[in-house]
């Protein structure tokens, strides 16, 4: 059986500006800007008709911004990746980015103090309500049919994940999560947010935040050891997942730490495929039970080459767990081996080496030769894309782990923000509008320019007014650019 597989991008050209004077340097950012707002008038206005039926927290009389104006100024700053309340200050105020940005966005007529949305996002009553606005506009694109053709085999993967948003050695909110660090007698208390991560992973590159959950310590008393954790949060953002995806055939990817009977229990009560990490440590009866079923039936073996690697593939159908008080409780599911080796030439030096590896799954679906390549290869392997996706929203713009307030409400309340503005850019650089300059310049180079675009060049208001009365559709391209 031959099998393709997707190669890495090439990386973007190592050469000088392709712009011979002035004039094409600002055609181009004129042309930049005119197939942005064409993307951005096409995706921005259901969203702000969500946000506007947000309860306003300000009494009526003293509100100089409307609500939706705050909260599509917040959407900028890291829509831009200018995401720092100091630095949106300085920048975002400055006169011609202030015109320029009134003619992408004509809601803006002047640009708030960046505290003013912080107060806001302290008081309003329920920040959830942020979130629930971009996942209102994912139901409304899979509606639209806009992800048809990008889903994997028919179904939506969605990989979940945790990580931390920042720490401090001093508790500066009930809700925050304590640990204990550094050497033995030495240990201090320390205390950091973390969030769970749920993303949308199409097959041609694009990665979409579907839902957070942050970890909340508030109704866990300081007398006991429990606090909040990753599979407690599974199970409540499971719930939001559902809800977004009520009939639609879905499958989670995660890693071993949801090795567990809740879990895979949950996915069969709402009909989710799944593919979970099996680690060497975990489950050990599984594993007893799933090498002693490989030897027994040793016809269940596959091999194959995927690019310069050779895998070669072992599994056992129909293995027993058995959890709970007393092991009352049982569940069946497959279990695959993935063992792969391949050359590598040494980094420095013109040595070869030869590399081995091995990958364990828990399957939600029956094992066999005709699927074993695509359920390993392709799906398991998606949960990759959420940790790169975390490690872009971390070191590439979005500030993840930038304290923007230290009201736990307001923090969300930036999270949030900073979710729709990923959501947004998303679709930004996979439209076919701009699919060209972003293939040329990369995704972050392209967001940069964009900026210094709004912020430095004197734009053409007629011809970006020219360019959305043309009414071009936005199409997600079928190529990855990521």
């Amino acid at each position: 059986m031959d099998f393709h597989f997707k190669t890495k991008k090439t990386s973007i050209p190592n050469r000088k500006s392709s712009w011979r004077n002035q004039a094409e340097e600002m055609a181009a950012r004129q042309d930049m800007v005119e197939r942005t707002t064409v993307i951005f008038k096409q995706i921005l206005p259901p969203l702000l008709k969500k946000l506007s039926k947000i309860p306003d927290p300000r009494q009526t009389g003293k509100i100089k911004y409307e609500m939706t104006v705050l909260l599509l100024y917040g959407i900028i700053m890291f829509l831009l990746q200018v995401s720092s309340r100091r630095r949106t200050n300085r920048e975002m105020t400055n006169p011609i980015f202030i015109e320029n940005l009134k003619i992408t966005f004509p809601e803006l007529e002047t640009i708030p103090h960046a505290d003013t949305l912080a107060r806001l996002l302290e008081d309003i009553e329920d920040v959830e309500q942020i979130q629930e606005c971009m996942i209102e506009l994912l139901k409304d694109l899979i509606r639209r049919k806009k992800f048809k053709n990008y889903l994997c085999k028919h179904q939506y993967v969605i990989a979940i994940d945790g990580t931390q948003k920042y720490s401090r050695d001093y508790r500066w909110s009930e809700h925050c999560l304590e640990r204990h660090v550094g050497k033995e007698g030495e240990k201090h208390a320390q205390y950091y947010a973390y969030v769970l991560e749920a993303v949308l992973i199409l097959d041609n590159g694009i990665i979409l935040p579907v839902a957070s959950e942050l970890l909340d310590n508030k109704g866990y008393g300081s007398e006991t050891n429990k606090q909040d954790c990753e599979r407690k949060a599974f199970y409540r953002i499971a719930k939001k997942i559902k809800s977004i995806f009520p009939k639609s055939r879905l499958s989670i990817v995660v890693d071993g730490l949801y090795a567990c009977g809740p879990v895979i229990r949950i996915c069969k009560q709402y009909n989710w495929d799944y593919m979970i990490v099996l680690k060497d440590n975990c489950l050990k009866e599984v594993w007893e039970d799933a090498e002693g079923i490989m030897k027994l039936e040793s016809e269940n073996c596959y091999e194959c080459d995927w690019g310069n690697r050779h895998q070669e593939y072992r599994w056992a159908n129909d293995v027993a767990y058995y959890y709970g008080q007393n092991g009352r409780n049982k569940e069946t599911f497959d279990v695959v081996i993935c063992d792969e080796e391949w050359d590598e030439v040494k980094r420095n030096s013109d040595e070869i080496e030869h590399k081995k590896t091995r990958y364990a799954w828990i399957s939600g679906k029956t094992i066999n030769k005709y699927n074993i390549f695509y359920r390993c290869t392709e799906m398991a392997r998606y949960r990759w894309k959420i940790e790169n996706n975390i490690l872009e929203e971390k070191h590439y713009g979005y500030e993840y782990e930038h304290c923007l307030s230290y009201n736990w409400n307001a923090m969300k309340g930036y999270h949030y923000l900073m979710k729709i503005a990923h959501f947004i850019n998303e679709l930004l650089v996979h439209s076919e509008l701009v699919a060209e300059m972003v293939k040329e310049r990369g995704v972050q180079q392209f967001i940069k320019d964009l900026y210094e675009a709004l912020k430095g060049a004197v734009l053409d208001k007629e011809g970006i007014q020219a360019a959305i009365s043309k009414k071009r559709q936005w199409r997600l391209v079928p190529s990855e650019f990521m």
